[in-house]
């Protein structure tokens, strides 16, 4: 079977692991993957060198980090297993292509594919900053306008997540962009697969309702209020998300204000595709408790003082950052800076089908390529868990028990 290592063709046997391919390659270069050297994908996602190769024409690209980088001591296998909460992840970004392509027959609603390989191919490679990258979500949103559909991609969603040890999930997404439901039923049909997939996995759940830059703000007022109606089911917070540059989130602090008034928790996208001053106006003007993003919360020394000062979290995507030009690569991005200034940082997915990714692979992506090591990683774990939109009464029981479950793995 051929495959390809640093855009050479290298024949192995069916079977055949990724550093039996770079050993077939350069069996020097296979034996620095031990010593901080890694491998990733044709996209440049970090792979296990420990994974089978896959299928034929699969592209390996090994990595050499400047100074020798940190030997990654952690599999991919053992992050899966362990206990994980995930903060920012949209709904219409981690439909599985299979039940997108029945659900595009259902609707007669055209794709770009028709395979499931081909599908997630062709929605989960590279674009060309954030608009193109929201553009994605067009795709995947054409084919969620039922409430059959959004049932369904709510309770498989769950049950994707809960397979990589996800134990609590805080899912967004926006009724809004559901013209042919109403809010109350754009919110219960996801509710309702939510809940089944919770109560087949253990994994427990929470909904975060997204308003939309670019709609008016009093369409943020009507999803606020209705958000409010379903705070004791299922829904935990409100959320601005869409186009940033241009689209102040000021412009909807009624809604927020609203939100906050009826008990909801309050995050915003902010400073990926703007500046630190998105930020700023998310915290102080709309008065977000956590920031979806803060890539660019560096740009302002005084703003980053506050959020440490204050612990307010970050809910970083570091693939997705990569796909918008948030960042210029993995290895650029400031998460680990953020990480040993004092941010409370956690790693998220965004989308999991568009960008790509599981929330183990970005915690592999940030060992391998940022270098964090064990101790680094179980504080992002505990940052997640710590963040989370729950009751602190809860919170201390669940961070107790997960605590004792990563002393126990290695």
């Amino acid at each position: 079977m051929r495959v390809f290592v640093n855009e050479r063709p290298v024949d192995v046997a069916r079977g055949a692991t990724v550093r039996d391919a770079v050993a077939a390659f350069d069996a020097g270069l296979a034996g620095l993957i031990a010593a901080g050297a890694y491998v990733t994908d044709g996209v440049g996602r970090p792979v296990d060198a420990s994974d089978p190769v896959g299928e034929a024409g699969t592209v390996f690209r090994v990595i050499v980090p400047a100074g020798g980088g940190v030997a990654a001591r952690l599999s991919k296998a053992t992050l899966r297993r362990w206990p994980k909460a995930e903060l920012h992840v949209h709904l219409d970004g981690s439909l599985r292509p299979q039940t997108m392509l029945e659900l595009g027959r259902e609707a007669g609603v055209p794709l770009p594919a028709d395979t499931p390989d081909a599908l997630g191919r062709a929605l989960a490679v590279g674009s060309a900053g954030l608009e193109a990258y929201l553009a994605r979500y067009e795709v995947t949103l054409a084919v969620m306008q039922t409430a059959a559909a959004l049932e369904r991609i709510a309770y498989e969603f769950v049950l994707d997540v809960a397979a990589e040890s996800v134990r609590y999930v805080e899912v967004r997404y926006s009724p809004l962009l559901h013209p042919t439901l109403s809010l109350s039923e754009a919110i219960e049909a996801p509710l309702r697969g939510l809940a089944r997939g919770s109560a087949e996995t253990g994994t427990r759940v929470g909904v975060i309702l997204c308003a939309i830059r670019t709609l008016p703000p009093a369409r943020s007022l009507d999803l606020a209020q209705a958000a409010a109606d379903y705070r004791g089911e299922g829904v935990v917070g409100f959320d601005l998300a869409g186009a940033e540059r241009g689209h102040r989130a000021g412009e909807h602090r009624a809604a927020f204000a609203f939100a906050v008034e009826r008990g909801l928790a309050c995050t915003c996208h902010a400073g990926e595709g703007d500046g630190a001053a998105s930020i700023y106006d998310a915290l102080h003007v709309c008065g977000a408790t956590r920031i979806g993003h803060g890539t660019r919360l560096g740009e302002d020394a005084a703003l980053l003082a506050a959020v440490v000062e204050q612990r307010i979290p970050l809910e970083m995507c570091l693939t997705s950052n990569v796909h918008t030009h948030a960042v210029a690569s993995p290895a650029a991005h400031p998460f680990r800076r953020y990480l040993e200034q004092g941010v409370v940082v956690t790693l998220n997915t965004d989308g999991r089908l568009v960008d790509g990714v599981t929330l183990t692979d970005e915690y592999y992506l940030a060992h391998t390529v940022l270098g964090l090591g064990r101790d680094d990683l179980v504080k992002v774990t505990l940052n997640a868990w710590e963040s989370a939109f729950l009751p602190d009464f809860e919170k201390v029981a669940l961070i107790a028990r997960v605590n004792g479950e990563l002393e126990k793995l290695e």
